[in-house]
């Protein structure tokens, strides 16, 4: 069975970076899968941040964080990476990696446990 570790989050004031990191282990090959990254604000209900193709090739991002955040996958460290410059308070909430086998619409149904990030001055 596939399992997802979130690393990374962490306090941060308005205008910071941060890198969060997701380390895939078990299930199948790590480049069969395309990835994920979803956030849960306080009060909110957990939305899509970005996606990464099972290639690298294609990326998706929320419209909230285009610009600012770049997802990107290391194949070789089966590593999934959402890089988030920037950051606003908005941005405050609980990331977590998600994984989605194959090729096909993307069906995410593994997940980390969440990385907490706090934007606040």
């Amino acid at each position: 069975q596939v399992q997802l570790v979130e690393s990374g989050g962490g306090l941060v004031q308005p205008g910071d970076s941060l890198r969060l990191s997701c380390v895939v282990s078990g299930g199948r090959a790590f480049n069969s899968y395309a990835m994920g990254w979803f956030r849960q604000g306080p009060g909110k209900e957990r939305e899509l941040v970005a996606t990464i193709s099972w290639t690298g090739s294609r990326t998706f991002y929320a419209d909230s964080v285009k610009g600012r955040f770049t997802i990107s996958r290391d194949d070789a460290k089966n590593t999934v990476y959402l890089q988030m410059n920037s950051l606003k308070s908005d941005d405050t909430a609980v990331y977590y990696c998600a994984a989605s086998y194959g090729l096909g619409p993307y069906e995410f149904d593994s997940w980390g446990q969440g990385t907490q990030v706090t934007v606040s001055a």
